[in-house]
């Protein structure tokens, strides 16, 4: 057998040299001319004997390629064919082919009778068990075919590397290429570069496919790259010979068959043309020394060069598809004046083959690199403005010039109607929305026109049977809403809790016909329930949670309830006042209806707000309160003096309605001329409470004020009240007022207001007041709280002297009843100050502060109004719980706590029982107490603490100490009330219950946060001064 391959590659060498010779005296024929005589030599007749000559070569090659693929090969071993269907992967050379389709109409299909016979002999040849293969093979090369019983499910492992001559594949062109006529004397030009060296890998055996199957399948392979490799004589090669081209086809996988028989074609095919030693070789990556190399200058080709012709002659085959490229080049070389550019012919016959210059414009960057010197023109190139020195600059240029200023314009067009619709697309959803706003508007403030007019409508029938109200069965309803504004809530600490300070409303159930339902800001523990539970025992109440369940002390009488809206729980951190919660909390206000179907029922809230009339709205009962409104323009300091003057009763030096710094420092100048002798001047926020707004500043600080009272005093109180006088010393004040302001005055509470920038910042916004504070070493403040009933009368309820902490302007506790100011004094002042609360239409709740001093030129008593609150305050919260646990009513005519005492004998039954005899009691009342070691004990060990120093009620004696707790979560707040039998006992044992309750919770070396101290020193001047004036 190694004779027979000697032999074989010696005949097809020589059939190849004879190709070779046949194609170059082809050739030379067209180099014969004309003789001078005219005669014409038979050019044509010898062309046609050349032809069939080279025709014969051609056929009697192919009978010898035919035998020698007949020679044997050695097969691997046969897979199963069911298991194993995937087609051998195939890896060219080539990184990058171009992507061309095949035309199905250029391979027609074979016929009907082909393709039985076909399928026939695939059967015959698929079943190497048939008796006429095994007689084949036996006869012809001595082999005898095992018995295969099993077929293995195992994809075989391919161990041995076949080689043999290699078939050539029939090239495909692309679609809409048409074929090129090739002439046979072109064939075999070059043929260095068919030699390749191929390690063939074992073919595996596939199941036939049809025509359908294996279009559909291609698909798949789509980018599968093949390497041309044809025959002699095939177009493809032709094509690979002339041009050395990679073509790459898209082509229907074959059929198991005819793959087979492809492979082992084009393995002997490449066997016949490479040498023996250079077979089982790796195949090398492509070279970059161009064989066809030619220049182009300034983007033209000089036809006549030696370079071009060879390389024109080269490729004269595809021509076509190589002049494009080439013409597309060299204009690209001419727009950009490139003057010097290198070819690499084969790149270009790549690219040109692959392109298709009907569909799409080639990129610049694929032209550039066919270009050996591609990176020097490709600088050339991208240099800005490299393109208008070139072919058609100027009218590229001009093309560039207006097709930026037409952009330009459009864009500028475009984002102009952008803006104009988003413009209209903002003015149209704020219209929508402020026309929704406005309808939203609308339907509150129509809705709370109906709440004012029912409101008026409730107002005016209770008024009406007031009296009636009064002397029967009843039920109120106590709402102790703080409806400040949202700032002012949201800087209160603990605003839940100051709501909740009030909860000795409860108290009212002290009256026989009165039932209480008390809404409450917070959840209360059952700790606190049974607190009051038992403290009400003596009338017989009954208690019950917002969960429903009663605690009953008598299962006849409900007397009082305690709810918690549901809103709480949704509102925790937003400090929303009690009326609005109530408002939000349906099943609230639904349990309330039902408690008050068919009862005489009113609301007594605390603060206005305008979410009172909504509430009242919804449970369709009245409000003992005036009108929002009203109590907005009455409830700030300036209208409280608008109030006193009313009243004509005596008022601090002062003017409110201060808005702007210019008028504060001139009112300032002018009182502080009129009112010489006053030291101290106070300026008090319209809208705060407590002390929280309030700001000071001693006139002693002033540079001139001893000056000016010495001009008071050469002048004499007449002459010094004419306003020439007082101009000069106005004056004066006026230029030392802004530099004394920010210099000295000071907030009474620096934990609101830092200093005074802070403060009158807020003051001027806000308006304010300036007042005096009064001339005098002591002074006494108390507070009387009224009852203007819709009637059109007024009732004193309490009246005390107030006590002070750390902060003199803030009442934390009073002394009732009060023993500064004459009750007849007292009363006056009061009843006037109620009738002209009555004349401007306010109702319910009033609360007046007073300030007492002694003249110090005349050495009478003085009372000014400083303040007036149209609410429910805590002192008469604290009074209702005083009158509750003594059993006692409290003359404010008098001014004395009157409390009966049981009697000690038994009467007869026929004896008229006798008056209880009645003593006096006086009490002192501590609402706001803080400690904050408080919560360090639970109010149970709280009270057994108390018990075990012997702080408690009496209720033989009607006195004692009682308490009133407010939560149970924090513990930090508690309210006090201690009753003796005159004001230096009931003094003494409130200073030595706080002192006792500070020692307990206070360790050394935690003190806490507490205002016990403070009123306990407050407490000790009082007694010295309740001393001295026994004395």
């Amino acid at each position: 057998m190694s004779d027979t391959l000697k032999n074989e590659d010696k005949f097809g060498a020589v059939l190849f040299q004879v190709q070779e010779d046949l194609r170059q005296l082809k050739c030379s024929l067209e180099n014969i001319t004309i003789n001078e005589r005219g005669t014409t030599l038979d050019i044509q007749a010898l062309d046609a004997a050349i032809g069939k000559t080279e025709s014969s070569i051609r056929k009697h090659a192919e009978d010898y390629l035919k035998t020698v693929t007949k020679q044997l090969l050695v097969l691997p071993r046969i897979e199963d064919l069911e298991k194993n269907k995937q087609i051998p992967k195939w890896k060219p050379a080539l990184e990058s082919v171009p992507n061309a389709r095949p035309q199905r109409e250029d391979l027609p299909g074979p016929s009907s009778e082909e393709k039985h016979k076909s399928a026939l002999t695939m059967r015959l040849l698929c079943n190497p068990a048939h008796p006429n293969n095994r007689a084949i093979l036996h006869q012809k090369y001595g082999i005898s075919i095992p018995n295969v019983h099993k077929r293995s499910t195992n994809t075989a492992k391919h161990h041995k590397i076949i080689t043999g001559p290699v078939a050539s594949l029939p090239a495909v062109e692309p679609k809409g290429r048409h074929s090129l006529a090739m002439p046979e004397e072109d064939m075999g030009t070059d043929t260095s570069l068919l030699h390749m060296s191929i390690q063939h890998k074992a073919a595996s055996l596939h199941p036939r496919e049809d025509a359908y199957s294996s279009k559909t399948g291609s698909k798949s392979r789509c980018h599968k790259q093949l390497k041309c490799e044809t025959e002699p004589g095939s177009p493809c090669a032709r094509i690979g010979s002339e041009c050395t081209l990679l073509c790459t086809t898209k082509t229907p996988p074959p059929s198991t068959t005819s793959m087979s028989v492809e492979h082992k074609d084009m393995m002997q095919g490449s066997n016949d043309l490479i040498p023996k030693s250079s077979q089982n070789l790796p195949v090398h990556g492509p070279v970059n020394i161009s064989k066809y190399p030619f220049t182009i200058i300034k983007g033209q080709i000089n036809p006549m060069a030696t370079d071009f012709c060879h390389f024109k002659q080269s490729f004269s085959l595809c021509w076509s598809s190589v002049v494009d490229a080439l013409e597309a080049l060299k204009k690209l070389l001419r727009d950009f004046a490139v003057p010097l550019a290198k070819v690499s012919g084969e790149i270009l016959a790549e690219f040109g083959y692959g392109w298709d210059d009907g569909w799409r414009k080639a990129p610049v960057i694929s032209l550039l690199s066919v270009l050996e010197n591609w990176e020097e023109v490709s600088g050339l190139v991208l240099r800005p403005g490299q393109r208008y020195k070139g072919e058609g600059g100027i009218e590229a240029a001009a093309i560039h010039i207006q097709s930026s200023w037409r952009r330009y314009l459009a864009r500028t067009a475009y984002l102009r109607r952008c803006r104009a619709k988003w413009a209209a697309g903002t003015i149209a959803i704020s219209w929508l929305m402020y026309t929704q706003m406005c309808r939203v508007r609308r339907s509150l403030q129509a809705r709370r026109f109906r709440q004012l007019e029912n409101y008026r409508s409730r107002a005016q029938h209770l008024a009406a049977n007031w009296k009636h109200i009064q002397s029967s069965k009843r039920t109120i309803i106590h709402i102790p809403s703080l409806g400040y504004s949202q700032s002012q809530r949201m800087n209160l600490r603990g605003f839940d809790i100051l709501q909740n300070i009030q909860i000795s409303r409860l108290c009212d159930i002290r009256d026989e016909n009165v039932e209480v339902i008390y809404v409450c800001p917070r959840h209360l523990g059952d700790d606190i329930l049974d607190y009051y539970t038992s403290l009400l025992k003596c009338d017989g109440a009954t208690v019950e949670d917002d969960t429903g369940t009663a605690q009953a002390t008598s299962v006849s009488v409900r007397r009082f309830i305690i709810l918690t809206p549901e809103a709480v729980d949704y509102f925790p951190t937003r400090n929303m006042c009690l009326s609005t919660l109530l408002k939000y909390s349906p099943r609230t206000l639904k349990r309330i209806r039902n408690l008050i179907q068919g009862k005489q029922a009113y609301i007594v809230g605390g603060v206005a707000h305008v979410d009172d009339l909504a509430v009242a709205d919804e449970l369709g009962v009245p409000i003992l309160a005036p009108e929002p409104a009203i109590v907005q323009l009455y409830s700030t300091k300036s209208g409280g003096r608008r109030i006193f003057a009313g009243a004509e009763v005596d008022v601090a030096p002062g003017q409110g309605d201060i808005y702007s710094l210019n008028q504060l420092h001139e009112t300032l100048a002018s009182l502080m001329t009129q009112n010489t002798d006053v030291q101290r001047w106070l300026f008090k926020m319209d809208s705060e409470h407590g002390g929280r707004g309030t700001a000071y500043c001693d006139a002693c600080h002033l540079s001139c004020y001893n000056w000016a009272l010495q001009e008071c005093h050469r002048y004499g109180p007449e002459l010094w009240n004419t306003e020439w006088i007082q101009e000069s010393v106005m004056l004066r004040y006026l230029d030392e007022i802004p530099e004394w302001l920010a210099r000295y005055a000071q907030p009474a509470k620096t934990s609101c207001y830092t200093n005074w920038a802070c403060f009158v910042k807020t003051f001027l916004r806000q308006g304010g007041v300036v007042e005096a504070y009064p001339p005098s070493d002591s002074v006494t403040c108390l507070t009387v709280d009224l009852l203007l009933e819709p009637g059109g009368e007024v009732t004193m309820l309490s009246c005390g002297d107030q006590l002070h902490g750390s902060c003199q302007l803030e009442a934390i506790g009073s002394t009732v009843p009060q023993t500064s100011v004459h009750p007849e004094t007292l009363q006056s002042i009061c009843m006037r100050v109620g009738q002209a609360c009555l004349q401007c239409l306010l109702v319910g709740y009033v609360s007046v502060d007073l300030a007492t001093f002694m003249n110090r030129n005349t050495m009478e008593q003085k009372v000014w109004a400083i303040d007036l609150d149209l609410t429910y305050s805590d002192q008469l919260a604290m009074t209702q719980m005083l009158l509750m646990m003594t059993g006692g009513t409290l003359n404010c005519l008098t001014g004395c706590l009157e409390v009966p005492m049981p009697n000690k004998g038994k009467c007869c039954e026929n004896q008229i029982a006798a008056k209880p005899p009645v003593v006096h009691r006086y009490a002192v009342l501590g609402s706001h107490l803080f400690h904050s070691n408080l919560s360090m004990l639970y109010h149970n060990v709280f009270f057994m603490v108390c018990k075990a120093h012997g702080i408690g009620f009496n209720m033989k004696r009607k006195q004692g100490t009682v308490f009133a707790v407010y939560e149970s979560s924090e513990r930090c707040r508690i309210g006090m009330i201690a009753v003796s039998e005159d004001l230096q006992g009931a003094l003494v044992t409130f200073a030595r219950n706080l002192s006792v309750i500070h020692q307990e919770i206070s360790p050394s070396k935690m003190q806490g946060e507490t205002n016990f101290k403070e009123l306990i020193k407050e407490i000790e001047d009082v007694l010295q001064m309740t001393v001295q004036n026994k004395m």
